[in-house]
């Protein structure tokens, strides 16, 4: 449920686009927002994508560039187009180019797709995988020397020898239920993980992830539109209580095509293996595995010799562990070695804080940033200049700025210059010496810079907007509940705004742990489903943070909706539209909900829970009922339903779908993969038996995002904007 709900909370970013005027700077917005950037190997440069071809620049004279792959040099041999690049690789020495193109979606991204390699020596293009179908291959990734490239192509890991074409299947037994090489839907969706092999560091050996999903169910998605008979599409989704699929890392030997399997210790099924990384040498790996309820965590040095596996780090929680990719930006893959690999860093909330760790191969650690802050995330370790910089906010948990700390541990020091209050956002050289710097804020946004650390002088300068001072609208308060619970909150008033006037208010709610939406960051209080002005047209729109979202507000706010969901962060945010109503300017006879996602899930739960304070809600893709998701999310946050399933019960939509007195809104697309139409049928059988009226809008073969098909977000907005004029009009009484 992470990657569809993170999408629409980062809607902002594509509010505004600015106009590029050079090529130095549209360089370095590339770098900071495009997918086919990477450093060059000393941090003084980038590699990117400009108008089709792939070039090296360097970020403080942007103006001098290198034409790695020149348009001419990707156009095939038999005279059809230049390949429109999706992503590139490149090799240690350079001299090898890895494109993907011709991509296609695998559930949520474009994982699948053809791979060619361009070799700048020989000036030579040539596409590997040429005995597979087309759009088959997956992941394709370069040996350390360039002389090989590694894919999965049907469940199945293969590598390619480049200079014979000779193509060896590493395994031949994959099917849809044994998946090597990759991961199965859960997954995916929960733990961010897709690419499922890594490479040795010697390029002999590839380690890899095997999903035996043989146990798990097809859930059905019913087509009726494209075929006079309907069809279904099976997806494999282990419902909430469900046995997980089981997890197991082996590892090939190039040359033999021998296999070790890693003897983990416990049972397979009962048990996740989110990461897994070569362990800074060629004779181990290094394992994190997660027991079924999330609450463990053992990490396991594996000998890829005998398979053998020795614990060498523990960790336990009463609520769940964060695996990487929560803090990582939804990717688990890497492992943060220091000191010629004898230790690592490690990311934990044990002391009640999110800190950073340093722990030895011997599972010895030290706490490395002592005090009462979260860490948000690693931007980077400068292990020449013995620092590790990182995103952090201790006094405003709305806002992000960049910090580092002495790898031997110590008191934090801001590198973010004082007077720029909001988000910022840092991609940092390898060489530590220079960032991609891109600063936002509710009255403002500015991106494309390029600064020295830790000094923060600027080499090259941006482009920056600033919301002038009259349409500055977004206010950001505090709000404390009847509970004692203090909350964060924007609001936006209405254009021509009279104290004297009462307005409705729209709440926007998510309230789950998979995202904010209290952020100090430019378009965070963009509606993108109004059709117009929501403050011109006169509605107050507000939202509130709630107990249990990822804010950096330490460990006890974020878990305490552990078997809470639908109860906890719904009273929450009741509690504090209770308090707002209080407000004189608010009319609390039109008083609006709506959310996407878990945000619906929570809309339905507010307007049934709370009728007396909520008249209006729109909810969209929501889960109705908590025992109809997957496993891995449901499981991570209210435990195992066949423990304790009252908290799944009470949490519930449909459990209080009876109490109905407003206007509902309920909207669905019937192809969502990820929360199943099943749940707005369930929610319709239980709304008809009380004889509760409300509107429903079903988007034929629509995924999670309801965004596929000719007019069909035109569609939704105008659906949305309607609705909500309707039932809650706008304007001042």
């Amino acid at each position: 449920m992470n990657n569809i709900r993170r999408a629409i909370f980062s809607t902002w970013y594509v509010l505004f686009v600015f106009t590029v005027c050079t090529l130095g700077i549209n360089h370095v917005v590339n770098a900071q927002f495009g997918q086919q950037t990477q450093w060059s190997v000393d941090g003084r440069a980038i590699i990117t994508l400009e108008q089709d071809e792939i070039i090296e620049a360097s970020v403080i004279n942007p103006q001098q560039h290198t034409v790695l792959a020149s348009k001419a040099a990707l156009t095939p041999a038999d005279g059809t187009a230049p390949l429109a690049v999706r992503r590139f690789s490149l090799s240690q020495d350079r001299n090898n180019i890895l494109i993907s193109t011709n991509t296609m979606r695998v559930w949520r991204y474009d994982t699948r797709g053809d791979y060619w390699v361009y070799n700048r020596r020989a000036n030579t293009l040539k596409q590997v995988g040429t005995r597979f179908p087309s759009s088959s291959l997956m992941y394709a990734k370069l040996s350390p020397d360039g002389s090989k490239v590694a894919y999965v192509s049907d469940h199945n890991l293969y590598v390619e020898d480049l200079d014979s074409g000779t193509v060896t299947a590493l395994t031949q037994d994959g099917t849809d239920r044994i998946i090597h090489g990759t991961f199965d839907w859960a997954y995916e969706e929960e733990f961010g993980c897709r690419d499922g092999f890594r490479w040795s560091p010697d390029g002999r050996k590839i380690a890899f992830w095997t999903i035996d999903a043989r146990t798990i169910r097809n859930f059905l998605l019913i087509n009726n539109t494209d075929s006079a008979y309907s069809y279904t599409i099976p997806v494999e989704y282990p419902k909430v209580g469900e046995t997980p699929s089981g997890a197991f890392i082996s590892v090939v030997d190039i040359a033999n095509e021998r296999i070790v399997k890693m003897s983990i210790p416990g049972d397979p099924v009962q048990h996740y293996l989110p990461r897994m990384e070569w362990a800074a040498n060629g004779d181990q790996l290094i394992i994190q595995q997660l027991d079924r309820k999330q609450q463990e965590s053992n990490v396991y040095l594996a000998n890829v010799v005998d398979g053998q596996c020795t614990r060498i780090y523990q960790e336990t929680d009463e609520a769940w562990i964060d695996v990487k990719g929560r803090w990582n930006d939804d990717d688990p893959a890497g492992w943060e070695w220091i000191d010629g690999g004898k230790a690592f860093i490690w990311v934990s909330e044990k002391d009640g804080w999110r800190h950073l760790y340093r722990i030895d191969r011997q599972g010895n650690e030290k706490l490395l940033t002592p005090g009462d802050y979260d860490v948000i995330n690693i931007a980077r370790i400068d292990e020449a200049k013995g620092y590790v910089y990182f995103s952090a906010s201790p006094e405003n948990a709305t806002q992000r700025y960049l910090y580092r700390v002495a790898l031997a541990g110590g008191t934090a020091e801001r590198i973010t210059p004082e007077g720029q209050e909001g988000t910022h956002d840092y991609t940092i050289s390898p060489n530590g010496m220079i960032a991609l710097h891109q600063y936002s804020s509710h009255t403002a946004i500015s991106r494309g810079h390029v600064v020295s650390l830790p000094d923060h002088k600027t080499y090259v300068d941006g482009q920056y907007h600033e919301v002038p001072a009259e349409e500055r609208r977004v206010e950001f308060f505090k709000v404390t509940t009847t509970d004692g619970i203090e909350m964060d909150g924007w609001m936006v008033k209405p254009t021509a705004f009279d104290p004297s006037k009462k307005y409705p208010v729209v709440f926007y709610v998510y309230g789950e742990p998979a995202g904010q939406t209290v952020v100090d960051s430019y378009g965070t209080s963009a509606n993108r489903l109004y059709q117009g002005d929501m403050a011109g047209d006169g509605y107050l729109y507000i939202s509130v943070e709630n107990r249990g979202t990822p804010a950096p507000k330490g460990r006890a706010w974020r878990k305490a909706i552990y078997k809470n969901i639908g109860i906890l962060n719904v009273r929450d945010q009741a509690m504090a539209a209770r308090e707002i109503l209080n407000w004189p300017f608010v009319d609390s006879t039109r008083v609006a909900v709506w959310g996407w996602s878990g945000g619906g899930s929570s809309t339905l739960n507010l307007l049934f829970q709370y009728p007396e304070i909520y008249q209006t809600g729109i909810a969209i893709a929501a889960v109705g009922n908590q025992l109809m998701y997957d496993n891995i999310y449901q499981e991570r946050y209210m435990g195992i339903p066949q423990e304790d399933r009252k908290p799944f019960v009470e949490g519930s939509p449909v459990t209080h779908a009876r109490h109905l007195r407003g206007h509902l809104l309920y909207i669905h697309g019937t192809g969502d993969d990820n929360v199943h139409y099943q749940n707005a049928e369930l929610l319709i059988n239980e709304l008809i038996s009380y004889n509760k009226q409300f509107s429903l809008m079903a988007y034929p073969n629509r995924s999670h995002s309801i965004s596929e098909g000719e007019g069909t977000s035109h569609h939704l907005s105008t659906l949305y904007t309607n609705f909500l004029r309707q039932h809650c009009p706008p304007g001042g009484r």
